[in-house]
């Protein structure tokens, strides 16, 4: 069975395809085309049938992240932030859980939502070794490649692979006297302590070929992961983190030329002023290949208020070509979220990326934002509600807060500047709507 980007190059078009197109409101050639060079892929989740183009060209999409941890496990609960995630108008789900019964979970979880699932199989190879050793180091590379194998049939939809983390990454890490910020990623740091006590390198980058057997076997989508990514703005385009980006480049190269679909991770921690050069540095040294963006928060002081700030730099990632956002929830850096801030951190980063679409796609994403804006100046309230990114949520305050009488609200009431001037412009209003 060929994977969607060898048919693409094969000049077909698929069911996954027609499905994007539609979704997207582009040609099947279009998504077709984007597929065949790599600067589309398109994930799909198999127990619902449901497919996600990410990539140039189309709307920025939103990840939401739920998983267990050692202090905290709740299958249920699980399962509740999956379907919130899910309702709230998240386009895929990573389950990233590291405690419990980790085949249950993933397999209910992705029977629970309609979205692609994905995750990061070291968080599960590493939870299983700790368990059963006490000791990360003491992971066995067959058992991780055969947990990948059992993923990918369980449905997993992109798996998040830390391969750019070796040998070569952690002397630079060294070189340059370590970070403000340590190592942030789990799967990162798991891996790193693996190579330092075994003296070996990375299995997941030294039998990359074996891995991409793997994932195509199921044409799982590959996002190669950020184990090197910034925890602090400091730290931000550092040589440890380029030079695993440059890694990652050239992995996403070899995998596209395998037949493999791939994208490429972003890097947590970055200013405001270094986000367009992180996100064109990696769609120029990648190729093109989707830009899968975490955060990116461009402060370290936001805790309980993080998907605020990493809404800020998603916006930015999004507008300069980031093409999957991250959500961050208020409890990042504090703690696991709960179900208030797993809503609350899908519906920042989808503003976030309507933000960025408004420029990257502009004259298809914006026609949304003109809708609204003749609404309100018209002072016609259904229509204003109904083209909203939050209706049930807007219509909540306008109901319980009775600020509607009329025509004006309570913002205004008797000065509204939109009633008094349409006395003035009624001429042209009325010549609009003939």
């Amino acid at each position: 069975m060929m994977t969607e980007l060898e048919a693409a190059q094969a000049g077909k078009i698929t069911k996954a395809m027609l499905q994007a197109a539609e979704a997207e409101g582009v040609s099947p050639e279009f998504i077709r085309e984007g597929v065949s060079r790599g600067t589309l892929v398109l994930i799909k989740a198999r127990q619902s049938g449901r497919v996600v183009a990410v990539g140039e060209g189309v709307r920025t999409k939103v990840n939401a992240s739920i998983g267990t941890s050692s202090h905290l496990c709740d299958l249920e609960l699980e399962k509740r932030k999956a379907r919130l995630a899910e309702a709230h108008g998240a386009d895929t789900l990573m389950e990233l859980s590291a405690a419990g019964d980790l085949d249950r979970i993933r397999r209910e979880v992705i029977e629970s939502v309609g979205l692609p699932v994905g995750n990061v199989p070291l968080y599960q190879a590493f939870c299983e070794t700790l368990r059963e050793y006490g000791d990360p180091a003491r992971l066995d590379p067959e058992y991780l490649f055969e947990l990948i194998e059992r993923q990918c049939a369980d449905g997993i939809a992109f798996m998040a692979i830390h391969c750019g983390i070796n040998l070569f990454t952690l002397e630079r890490l060294r070189a340059q006297g370590y970070r403000y910020g340590g190592l942030v990623s789990k799967g990162g740091a798991l891996m790193a302590q693996w190579m330092v006590k075994n003296g070996r390198e990375n299995p997941l980058y030294e039998q990359f070929d074996r891995l991409l057997e793997i994932l195509k076997r199921y044409d799982t989508v590959l996002s190669l992961g950020n184990g090197m990514r910034a925890g602090a703005i400091h730290d931000s385009l550092d040589r440890a983190q380029v030079a695993e980006l440059l890694i990652n480049c050239e992995l996403a190269e070899r995998a596209r030329e395998a037949g493999c679909q791939v994208m490429v991770e972003g890097p947590g921690h970055v200013p405001l002023d270094e986000i367009e050069t992180s996100v064109r540095l990696a769609k120029k040294m990648s190729g093109g290949a989707p830009h899968y963006m975490l955060g990116p928060l461009p402060c370290d002081v936001g805790a309980s208020q993080d998907h605020i700030t990493a809404a800020v730099g998603a916006a930015l990632s999004a507008a300069y070509g980031a093409d999957l956002i991250c959500y961050v929830t208020p409890a990042e850096h504090l703690g696991l979220p709960n179900e208030e801030d797993v809503v609350a951190g899908v519906r920042a980063a989808r503003l976030a990326a309507h933000i960025g679409d408004t420029v990257k796609l502009r004259g298809r994403a914006d026609g949304r934002d003109r809708a609204v804006s003749k609404a309100r100046r018209d002072l016609n309230w259904s229509e204003h509600l109904r083209h909203l990114l939050f209706p049930e949520e807007a219509r909540r305050f306008v109901e319980e807060r009775k600020s509607v009488r009329g025509k004006r609200c309570s913002m205004c009431g008797d000065l509204c500047a939109l009633d008094q001037a349409q006395v003035v412009f009624r001429d042209f209003l009325s010549e609009e709507k003939r």
